[in-house]
């Protein structure tokens, strides 16, 4: 069976033979800035959105890479032309992007001090798994809010998406705890809502007004720009501002915003229901003008392809 390629410093080589030296900054101190986009009928989504936030990431962080701009969009794109047929056509791929600060001098000896630490950049794509997303189109996400707070902006820009994420992975490990169900949704500091470890969060007041947390506080998400360009367009109204878990219990609607699954209804908080604790009509209509935009049926091809997935995965097991 055919094995997808992905990139590494230059170099095309097979998935399982692209390998990260044990002596990389991402390894040995999460020192790296990633984005993720994915295809819809096997051609990238946003993907100028998602290389234009890379590289401000980038210049944040001082990671010098050799590739401009247009020559790593470029690289995505030969990538995925290359991958998309191993995937069934109405299926669809993730596209991983992540740069490291390259080799940690410390374990490279006196070879390492000799030269100057170059980045390490990574591209590589995946099928989607439908299957993780599939069924709460219907019934929707819980979140908990433990007691792990949102990293502060005075300590770690939001803006940056970066790869360091014990907190995220502690605080969805409590959520569990609470929830088997749920995923963690962060307070900051003052008890404002933030974000989840993958996805912009959303609430629809009683009177139809869809509220995000503002931009200096969490990642400005990809999918959040969308979701917000398709109410203005369905002339939904749409704000940025803080809000607080009393907020979003007196909510009609919830949801969330990320690339692979676009937007996924919330319908419970703390073991609270959000609204009648179905997904809403708000957050169809948003969910209908994006199936639209893409081509697709963005809940067909879930529940399909995670149908079919799993189908697969049993008759391999």
């Amino acid at each position: 069976m055919a094995e997808p390629l992905a990139y590494l410093n230059g170099c095309l080589a097979p998935f399982s033979q692209t390998r990260l030296p044990l002596s990389d900054l991402g390894i040995v101190m999460g020192a790296s800035v990633t984005e993720m986009a994915r295809t819809f009928g096997h051609a990238c989504y946003r993907l100028g959105d998602h290389v234009d936030r890379l590289y401000r990431s980038l210049r944040h962080v001082g990671f010098a890479v050799e590739l401009t701009p247009q020559a790593f969009w470029d690289q995505v794109e030969s990538l995925v032309r290359a991958n998309a047929p191993l995937v069934p056509p109405h299926h669809d791929l993730g596209v991983s992007m992540f740069v490291t600060a390259g080799s940690a001098l410390i374990y490279s000896g006196a070879k390492g001090k000799a030269t100057a630490r170059r980045p390490t950049v990574c591209i590589h794509t995946f099928p989607l798994p439908f299957e993780l997303w599939a069924e709460k189109y219907a019934g929707g996400q819980h979140v908990v809010t433990p007691s792990i707070r949102h990293i502060p902006p005075e300590c770690l820009d939001p803006k940056i998406k970066a790869r360091s994420r014990m907190h995220w992975y502690l605080a969805d490990e409590q959520a569990r705890l609470v929830d088997p169900k749920a995923i963690s949704l962060l307070l900051d500091r003052n008890d404002n809502i933030t974000e989840t470890s993958t996805a912009n969060f959303f609430i629809v007041t009683s009177g139809g007004r869809v509220i995000t947390p503002p931009p200096h506080n969490t990642l400005q998400g990809i999918s959040q720009l969308a979701v917000m360009e398709l109410c203005a367009r369905l002339q939904i109204p749409c704000e940025q501002r803080d809000f607080q878990t009393y907020d979003v219990v007196n909510a009609d609607e919830a949801f969330t915003s990320s690339t692979p699954y676009c937007i996924l209804p919330v319908t419970r908080i703390n073991g609270k229901p959000i609204g009648t604790g179905q997904p809403g009509p708000v957050f169809a209509r948003i969910l209908s003008a994006w199936s639209r935009e893409v081509g697709l049926d963005i809940v067909l091809q879930m529940t399909r392809g995670a149908a079919e997935r799993l189908a697969e995965l049993e008759t391999t097991a």
